[in-house]
């Protein structure tokens, strides 16, 4: 056999190859995986989509969102979330945390105002104040904050919405994820989730 034919012969072996491998890992297996999603878990392998009572997607479970006025005010009938530094504030296409050292005089600063800012807001003594209503998440995307500081939201929430205390905390309570036997972190609030119950409540 010469030298021309088998080097043609090895490349059309290889060809196949790559076809066969780009169809099978390529299309195949996305298509199976995408059905088995589609199938099994629908709302997550669609990006856990929050619609309103009208059937509006108005977010996700899973990226946070900034409850602010056109000035960009915090609007008091909301809970609030964590501070971002993602972007403008939670944009998707920037996740990232401010990369400022604990030590920073910028972060520090920031801080200080953050916790002057929200203490004013609620009512409070700056020292009561949690630690995740003044330091944003890792990714800048992060939609859930502390039970403590989602505490310290319920009154201010409560009288701007005419709601008695009690049904925002009952809220509070249903939108709070405990992780199974207490394993893998602290409780959390989906603010988002949240914010849509109220909307709906108030609907």
């Amino acid at each position: 056999m010469s030298t021309t034919r088998t080097t043609t012969r090895t490349l059309w072996v290889s060809l196949r190859a790559v076809v066969a491998f780009t169809v099978i890992t390529g299309v195949l297996y996305t298509a199976v995986v995408t059905g088995i999603g589609q199938l099994a878990l629908p709302s997550q392998a669609n990006g856990s989509l929050i619609r309103d009572d009208e059937g509006e997607v108005v977010g996700s479970s899973l990226i946070g969102q900034p409850f602010v006025d056109a000035d960009g005010e915090p609007l008091p009938a909301y809970f609030q979330p964590r501070p971002s530094a993602a972007g403008d504030g939670y944009d998707g296409g920037a996740s990232s945390g401010s990369n400022y050292g604990p030590e920073s005089p910028e972060l520090v600063a920031a801080i200080e105002e953050r916790r002057a800012q929200v203490a004013d807001l609620e009512g409070i003594a700056v020292e009561d104040v949690p630690a995740d209503a003044v330091t944003a998440s890792a990714s800048g995307l992060d939609p859930h904050i502390s039970p403590e500081y989602a505490a310290i939201q319920v009154d201010r929430v409560a009288e701007e919405r005419g709601l008695a205390a009690s049904v925002v905390e009952d809220l509070v309570a249903a939108h709070t994820t405990v992780p199974p036997a207490g394993i893998g972190g602290s409780p959390v609030v989906n603010v988002v989730e949240l914010n849509v119950a109220l909307d709906g409540l108030a609907g």
